[in-house]
């Protein structure tokens, strides 16, 4: 078995950014990662509002016109990552880990699930109470025992505080999670989020009242990461100010 910990591993926070530039930077990655140019990478941030679809995306499910949209500023963007339609915006935490699983995490749903697990211990941080439900991709809360996940059998108004994505690809990792800090969740209300139309989506600060910076949780949310997938995190660098190729990515 590898020793995971012995691998080199960075994390850059790349601050508020639009989505397809970070969708190619990501898509380069993978592939120089698969190529063994650039060691396993983390990049964190928030993106500008942006409808995202996934494979399994249904059309219907955007609920906005398109000129509302474009008149928004809401950008719309196909991808590669499993999935239906998603909606990211400021104030949310989006977690994109490029790794290499090989040659003993090949497993898709363990992966799912680990990301997952990354997103219920960075919420308890918060004193919110997060789990799972079945059937159903994410990380959950309920909304009527916030501090206290009951069990999926017990809750009551479960809503979901995390969304998970992910493409793999020669068992490198591409897309990941997207945590619910300070977004604006009227946002969530342009589309039917995930194909689920029968559970509602909260976020840190409807929760709690508190506001912690986005910057903040993803740094609690990189030694999470290593934690879950046992691995030694570095220091996130701020490449905010950047534009971001793989070259520079691999210089850092």
């Amino acid at each position: 078995m590898s020793d995971d910990r012995s691998r080199p591993l960075r994390a850059l926070w790349l601050g508020r950014r639009r989505y397809e530039p970070i969708h190619a930077l990501m898509q380069n990655l993978a592939e120089a990662r698969h190529q063994k140019r650039v060691d396993d990478t983390i990049l964190l941030l928030e993106h500008e509002p942006v409808i995202t679809l996934g494979r399994g995306a249904k059309r219907e499910h955007i609920l906005l016109p398109e000129t509302t949209r474009v008149a928004r500023g809401i950008d719309l963007v196909e991808t590669g990552r499993g999935g239906d339609v998603t909606y990211h915006g400021p104030g949310q935490l989006v977690v994109y880990p490029i790794l290499d699983l090989k040659p003993d995490r090949c497993d898709v749903r363990r992966y799912v699930n680990d990301l997952a697990e990354v997103m219920v211990r960075t919420v308890h941080a918060f004193s919110i109470g997060a789990g799972r439900l079945s059937g159903k991709i994410g990380t959950w809360v309920d909304r009527a025992s916030p501090s206290a996940w009951p069990g999926e059998e017990h809750a009551q108004d479960a809503a979901k505080i995390g969304a998970i994505g992910v493409r793999l690809s020669r068992w490198i990792t591409l897309h990941g999670f997207a945590l619910n800090i300070t977004t604006d969740l009227s946002g969530f209300e342009l589309i039917v989020p995930c194909g689920i139309a029968d559970h509602g989506v909260t976020s840190i600060a409807a929760l709690t009242g508190g506001a912690p910076s986005v910057r903040d949780v993803a740094k609690l949310s990189l030694a999470m990461l290593g934690e879950v997938f046992d691995r030694d995190v570095p220091a996130m660098k701020d490449v905010t100010e950047q534009e971001l190729d793989v070259e520079a990515v691999a210089a850092r």
